[in-house]
């Protein structure tokens, strides 16, 4: 494994920025509600930031130096907003036991090359209507914030369809942040005060396991992380004539998110979308695009370093703001989740009732609404629907 510099040039500088652009805006947001819901701690809050990026860092740099192929790491930003909804059920420590589980349910996959099957039993329709009704409630937040700060949030909305109408390198989402955080630093300038914060040494956090969290939180993470992240980076890089070692990515994903898991963060996989970016031919001649992953690396690796000052400062910014932000991160997933989920005429039920049930955010026998969406929706759609085909 050996970095060629000279592989470096200014199309897959540019495709790395992007691609570390996106890791770096909407999701520590994301992370930063659904630590709010799980009421973490300020320490608690940083380790998680900490760990998903450098240690996704590592792997984004790591992995592409040893196959040459722009494979980026990161964390699930699907994930993230799944685990926004969950997190005030279980404690930390139960937490930090679900993301283990996951990683290893992950790891799994890889090793015994059950990835393709897997995908293909639970319907990725299932998948994609349940992720879109988990984050129904923060788009429905994100149109109310906007309301509050329409100035704000109507010139985000506005670089975002104008940068997606165009289809500029750099990510819509990106665009749009960044101008959102200019228009909020014009009309509501913000204190230096709160980038005061003290330096969090990482360590190991202390898991706790029970079948409960398991089913509710383990089993979900990981078939959303395989199937939005792991199956459309695969997919990109097949497209782009690349002969990605599926098993080993999916392993090493596991791998990567168990160690993350034990410092507090939930993942440290393959990107779906970032892998996207920089695979693409806009980053510049085939054998030197994996440089954009390794750009992308080391992006967000120095974000993670720097997170112990990043998280006072992003968690003093105003509600109203962040669900715009939250918003504005998730409408690319939510947008593809619906476009995705409904995609199939002849699963009109079955994704309905997964529809339904995962906006509902029931609890039965303690078990939540996004486990049962998935079993009722995939019932539905194997035994019913395929019934009548």
């Amino acid at each position: 494994m050996k970095c060629n510099l000279a592989d470096l040039n200014h199309k897959n500088i540019a495709a790395g920025i992007a691609s570390g652009l996106l890791a770096v805006t909407g999701p520590p947001v994301i992370i930063l509600e659904a630590a709010s819901k799980g009421n973490f701690t300020l320490t608690q809050t940083i380790l998680w930031m900490f760990s998903v990026y450098v240690f996704g860092g590592i792997y984004s740099i790591w992995i592409p130096l040893y196959y040459r192929m722009p494979i980026v790491g990161a964390h699930s930003i699907t994930g993230v907003a799944f685990l926004a909804t969950v997190t005030a059920q279980f404690s930390y420590h139960q937490l930090i036991g679900t993301y283990i589980i996951s990683g290893v349910l992950m790891l799994a996959v890889g090793y015994l090359g059950v990835f393709s099957k897997l995908i293909d039993y639970v319907p990725k329709q299932i998948i994609s209507v349940m992720l879109a009704g988990m984050i129904t409630k923060y788009m429905v937040s994100f149109v109310s914030s906007i309301h509050q700060l329409p100035i704000v949030g109507g010139i985000a909305i506005v670089v975002y369809l104008i940068f997606n109408k165009k289809k500029k390198f750099v990510p819509p989402m990106v665009a749009a942040i960044l101008a959102g955080f200019i228009m909020l630093l014009l009309t509501q300038p913000l204190s230096v005060d709160i980038l005061s914060a003290g330096f969090v040494v990482p360590r190991v956090q202390i898991p706790e396991f029970n079948f409960l969290s398991f089913l509710s939180v383990s089993l979900p993470l990981a078939l959303l992380i395989l199937s939005n992240d792991a199956a459309i980076g695969i997919g990109a890089l097949e497209q782009n004539n690349y002969r990605p070692p599926v098993n080993r990515i999916v392993t090493l994903s596991g791998a990567f998110s168990i160690i993350t898991s034990f410092f507090g963060g939930q993942s440290a996989n393959i990107a779906g979308m970032m892998t996207a970016i920089c695979s693409d031919e806009e980053a510049g001649p085939h054998e030197s695009r994996y440089m954009g992953a390794v750009v992308s690396g080391i992006i967000i690796i120095i974000f993670g370093l720097f997170s112990w000052r990043l998280v006072p400062w992003i968690q003093a910014l105003p509600a109203g703001f962040v669900s715009i932000l939250v918003g504005i991160a998730l409408l690319g997933v939510f947008g593809n989740s619906l476009s995705v989920g409904f995609s199939k005429p002849s699963m009109k039920l079955s994704t309905a009732f997964t529809f339904i049930i995962a906006v509902s955010n029931i609890s039965i026998v303690n078990i939540s609404s996004p486990v049962w969406a998935l079993v009722v929706g995939t019932i539905i759609a194997r035994y019913v629907e395929e019934t009548q085909s």
